[in-house]
């Protein structure tokens, strides 16, 4: 039965670690696809992580398995896009990171290329892949933790938000929606990525071309509140020119040769 083999392969996982889909297609006595299917439904549960050709148990809860998911998707899109906005980070300046995958990479670039920077985010990941980096004073935000994006939200972060000034702001997005705003699934993120928007002097958006024509249910704002979008060259033709013609500066980063496009 299936909910005999889900408990099966957990079991096993729990005792060896790190296991590959043939091996455990032969301790439950079940196909490739079978243990495939059993992966992704306990990998959606949060109990499990894959990887190519295995899977581990998740020592997280389910929200930030969620987040180490989403941060692998697109994965060469997103360091492209980070690569080409890397480019805008300005010496000695105060910048903000928000809790987007995107922005992760952007940070993880800093990192084996650090400058000079006093970087504030309210992402535990950031934090930590910043954390030592020379010339780089990372400051993490108070809040309540949610975790489906490691994030820190709520009232103390927007109080410390509204305090603050920052040179430049880089921020995610789950979804530019056909009007160009903004959203998100989150009220809180919402609430409190708007409030980086008010506070900064430059606002950069970094997402992949997936995130175009979605919708999510709380609106962060308006493109016309971002100094640049910076996305990917899979981003269809017929967008870009809509984007453009509605006065968008877009960077189109392309992933094969790290070339990218830009259009006023």
């Amino acid at each position: 039965m299936a909910s005999d083999r889900l408990t099966q392969i957990r079991h096993y996982l729990y005792l060896n670690g790190m296991t590959g889909v043939h091996e455990l297609a032969e301790q439950v006595d079940a196909s490739l696809a079978t243990i495939r299917r059993d992966l992704q439904r306990l990998e959606e549960q949060g109990i499990v992580i894959r990887t190519h050709g295995g899977a581990s148990l998740a020592e997280s809860v389910d929200r930030e398995v969620a987040f180490e998911t989403r941060e692998n998707q697109a994965l060469d899109h997103k360091r492209a896009i980070a690569d080409e906005a890397f480019s805008c980070l300005k010496r000695g300046s105060a910048v903000f990171f928000d809790a987007g995958t995107t922005v992760l990479q952007l940070a993880r670039r800093l990192r084996i290329d650090p400058m000079p920077l006093t970087v504030f985010s309210n992402n535990i990941t950031v934090s930590e892949a910043l954390s030592g980096v020379e010339g780089v004073e990372m400051i993490l935000l108070g809040g309540r933790l949610r975790h489906a994006n490691r994030s820190l939200v709520g009232i103390l972060a927007e109080q410390a938000i509204e305090n603050l000034w920052f040179d430049q702001v880089f921020l995610g997005a789950s979804a530019v929606q056909p009007d160009d705003t903004i959203s998100t699934p989150d009220g809180e993120e919402a609430s409190l990525n708007a409030a980086m928007m008010r506070r900064t002097e430059e606002c950069f958006l970094l997402v992949d071309s997936m995130k175009f024509g979605r919708r999510s249910t709380y609106k962060v704002g308006h493109l016309d509140q971002v100094s640049c979008v910076f996305t990917d060259t899979e981003l269809d033709p017929g967008q870009v020119q809509a984007l453009r013609e509605r006065g968008h500066k877009l960077v189109l980063a392309g992933h094969a040769e790290g070339n990218s496009d830009d259009t006023e």
